[in-house]
């Protein structure tokens, strides 16, 4: 099907009636994903949002229950979020993350309500990426600029107008009740081109580097890769992969909640024991753990890497601490 972009702002404002819409609108300067309820909001002409696609079912601060405690017993309610989402435009690699995160959050060991219903409720188009940025490698994750994995429809900027695939049942579903037009073969083509061609320039082979890294615990490598690393965890915060996080009862006289929030294993605090030991006490064993993590141990587990090459760890890095370069060294030792 095909669209003309300037239909793209009433057709959102319609969807708001009927669905919560999320879309990457622009604010203070940055392009962050935001519930609109004008598609005017809507800022689709963007590189990649500041903070990744998964805030949207695994949220940075979410309360899971609220709790009153009184003479005739507890009363405890849960927060499940259950309203009907559309995410429009969501890049490919943060579409791929969320397929990622489908393994941690439902798995042999652990189910997590809150993010499966979320998920079950949330039809996402994704959006193509024409000009990959100079920190994106996502051709090499398993993903790409066009990766269609996970999005439910998909859209192709051809300029004037968008190419749109439906790729879910529910997301053919969707397109079916906005009659939009056939697109012509000219424009199947020109899609086509895109789709084939456009590549994310940084590339790295990760073939045979989990099973490198698996023997490399103890490697001298550690010892200097972390020197700059100033701990501030904008990497792992930034990450639409990362998905550590604490969980905090706030409670006040006869009433509270349980919150969950976003921690990050590059903070001294994440692995410090009550006891007042902590296995990870420098910044050594701290960068060992994201890289083992990302492209070992989660390989290991479910069979993927747990990266999407959307660069935002090299772009967002105050020292420039790039894991290309990283895992560039790791492939080179002997």
């Amino acid at each position: 099907m095909i669209i003309n972009k300037n239909e793209i702002a009433g057709i959102l404002t319609k969807l708001a009636e009927e669905y919560r819409v999320i879309a990457p609108v622009k604010k203070d300067g940055l392009v962050q994903y935001a519930a609109i309820k004008n598609g005017e909001e809507a800022c689709l002409d963007y590189a990649n949002t500041k903070k990744p696609g998964k805030e949207i079912l695994f949220p940075q601060s979410e309360e899971l229950f609220n709790y009153t405690v009184s003479a005739e017993g507890v009363r405890m309610q849960d927060n499940v979020d259950k309203e009907a989402t559309i995410v429009f435009g969501m890049r490919p690699c943060d579409v791929k993350s969320l397929v990622l995160l489908d393994n941690v959050f439902k798995n042999d060991q652990y189910t997590d309500v809150y993010y499966l219903t979320r998920r079950a409720n949330t039809l996402i188009v994704g959006l193509g990426c024409n000009e990959p940025a100079s920190t994106c490698f996502c051709t090499s994750m398993a993903c790409g600029p066009f990766a269609k994995e996970g999005s439910d429809i998909f859209l192709t900027d051809l300029g004037e107008t968008y190419f749109i695939e439906g790729i879910s049942d529910k997301g053919k579903e969707l397109l079916a009740k906005l009659g939009l037009s056939a697109a012509s073969e000219e424009q199947k083509a020109a899609a086509a081109k895109l789709q084939t061609e456009t590549k994310a320039d940084g590339s790295i082979n990760i073939e045979g580097l989990a099973e490198k890294l698996g023997g490399m615990f103890e490697h001298p490598f550690w010892d200097s890769l972390h020197e700059k690393c100033l701990g501030c965890a904008a990497c792992t915060y930034l990450c639409p992969t990362c998905h550590c996080f604490d969980i905090a009862d706030e409670a006040k006289d006869c009433e509270g909640c349980r919150v969950r929030n976003w921690d990050a294993c590059m903070f001294p605090l994440f692995t410090l024991h009550g006891s007042g030991h902590n296995p990870r006490p420098g910044g050594k064993a701290r960068w060992r753990q994201r890289l083992m993590h990302k492209f070992n141990y989660f390989v290991e587990r479910y069979n993927a890497t747990a990266c999407v090459g959307c660069g935002r760890c090299i772009k967002n890095c105050p020292v420039n601490l790039d894991i290309r370069q990283a895992l560039a060294e790791v492939r080179a030792l002997d």
